[in-house]
């Protein structure tokens, strides 16, 4: 067991750390406010190979290990979750399932502007009758010989009027239930593609979260991920590193929130002593350190069983149970910390609570990962 970085791994935590202090943190808080995406740092976050990090390069990606991917997750998240989320959602769930699962030419035609962050894509699973409950999608893909036709609606899209690909989920034969869904690749510029109004979100209020509707939509046979029926074990499979991705994003609200806390506790005296030296406030940031240590760990334990092509499945899910815990938790102490200045904006750690409650719900409510969890541990 080696629990030291690489001199590689090293250069892009710092690289991320850098592009987060000078490019995120500026205008942070209007963006949230204001319910502004972060176009242009988006742009800069993929010509610096954040988008696309786990792409083959041959594709236009980085080539890098998802050890590489949790660290410059954690330091992005640390200032923006906004940002985070898209580059999440763009390097887990579609150029991953992408890669993984499309075909030579679906990966030759899409990876090399998702990977570079010219564009990117969304992840179109969740409905207002399927969310947890993947199995039950209503929204229809209609076999008709050399397209299907599909109808629906799809829910709490993250990037859902700026991506350019869109993965979507749909049943195909209903009489198959799970087995009958299909995986397709739309676009935005398709008939009959529609979005709805931007959500007004408690948290990562940056990113942009739309309803898609659909109507009549006709999709090429070839824009069908693997065979026919695949696609819902596509999108567990997807979303099981996705959950890597959001692990690493509560960890880094986790992280920020602790060294905020850390750094105002220095700072701000009371009873004649800077408040770090109450024992009150001191074995609160001994909570957040301990608990942000091992939720690192679970991070990368999962991240590590996926390099090493061992199942991830458990190891990602308790990771994201735990470190979404821990980044309400922590979050909600640095609050405490901070008193009535936690409770305005200009300190930040307002924002990284409101954030922090999605990690508990996206890719998978903490409900669904104890599932996933209680049943492996069941079996054995």
């Amino acid at each position: 067991m080696d629990f030291n970085l690489t001199e590689e791994h090293l250069m892009i935590q710092q690289a991320a750390r850098d592009f987060a202090q000078n490019e995120l943190l500026p205008g942070v808080i209007e963006r949230d406010e204001k319910q502004i995406f972060p176009t242009e740092q988006i742009k800069k976050m993929g010509e610096l190979g954040f988008m696309g990090m786990m792409v083959d390069p041959k594709y236009g990606g980085s080539g890098l290990d998802a050890i590489s991917y949790v660290i410059a997750m954690e330091e992005i998240s640390k200032v923006d979750a906004s940002a985070s989320v898209v580059m999440s959602v763009n390097n887990s769930l579609v150029c991953w399932g992408l890669q993984e699962y499309g075909t030579e030419e679906q990966k030759q035609k899409y990876l090399p502007g998702l990977a570079s962050g010219e564009i990117h894509g969304a992840f179109c699973l969740s409905e207002p009758e399927a969310g947890s409950d993947a199995t039950s999608q209503k929204t229809t893909a209609v076999d008709m010989g050399d397209h299907y036709l599909v109808n629906g609606t799809k829910n709490w899209i993250t990037n859902g009027n700026t991506a350019s690909v869109y993965l979507v989920i749909a049943q195909t034969h209903p009489e198959l239930k799970h087995k009958g869904i299909n995986a397709l690749i739309m676009t935005k510029d398709m008939p009959g593609f529609s979005v709805g109004p931007k959500e007004q979100k408690m948290g990562i209020r940056g990113s942009d979260t739309h309803s898609l509707m659909f109507t009549d939509v006709k999709v090429p046979k070839e824009n069908r991920i693997g065979e026919d029926g695949f696609g819902f074990k596509f999108a567990m499979k997807t979303l099981a590193g996705g959950r890597i991705g959001i692990a690493s994003q509560a960890l880094g609200i986790a992280s920020g929130a602790y060294e905020l806390a850390l750094k105002y506790s220095k700072e701000r005296k009371a009873f004649g002593t800077e408040i770090c030296n109450h024992q009150a406030i001191a074995f609160k940031l001994a909570d957040m350190a301990v608990n942000i240590e091992a939720a690192r760990h679970l991070c990368m334990k999962a991240a590590w069983d996926k390099d090493n092509h061992k199942n991830y499945d458990v190891s990602g899910a308790m990771a994201k149970l735990f470190a979404s815990q821990v980044a309400m938790d922590t979050s909600v102490e640095a609050v405490q910390i901070h008193g009535g200045n936690g409770y305005v904006k200009e300190y930040h750690v307002e924002r990284l609570m409101r954030d922090a409650k999605i990690t508990q719900i996206y890719e998978g409510t903490s409900e669904i990962q104890k599932i996933v969890i209680s049943r492996a541990v069941i079996a054995g």
